[in-house]
């Protein structure tokens, strides 16, 4: 293993849009040979709402806001957002994401987690 590693997030497989055409999502880190770190990249199309909610068992994770502007839902908390606006999410909360009229885009950053992951969906977990 290196001692560092440089990859584009924008070169890397669009996972989420294979899924989901309103979400560009990139994940980068069984590509950067780290035992503790995750980071990916998300755009999400104008006034989408993403489905489902999720927690983590383990993972804090970070997501940083590099462009347009939206919501995010932290368990009963709704909170706007804008470009620049750094969030930190405490394993156990539910969070989901929510796009404005010019769309969403971010960075999220996670920590160490379990080999086989530790996410927990939420289905329907924010509607109106």
């Amino acid at each position: 293993m290196s001692s560092y590693t440089i990859k584009n997030l924008k070169d890397l497989e669009d996972v989420a849009g294979a899924r989901r055409p309103e979400i560009e999502g990139r994940f980068a880190r069984s590509h950067l040979d780290s035992k503790e770190l995750g980071v990916s990249y998300f755009h999400y199309a104008p006034n989408f709402r993403a489905p489902i909610g999720h927690s983590h068992r383990e993972q804090e994770e970070a997501y940083i806001v590099t462009g347009g502007s939206g919501r995010v839902k932290l368990d009963d908390d709704i909170t706007e957002l804008r470009k620049w606006d750094v969030v930190r999410v405490a394993p156990e909360v539910v969070r989901a994401f929510e796009a404005g009229p010019d769309g969403l885009e971010f960075i999220a950053v996670g920590g160490s987690r379990p080999q086989d992951g530790d996410g927990v969906p939420v289905p329907d977990w924010w509607t109106d």
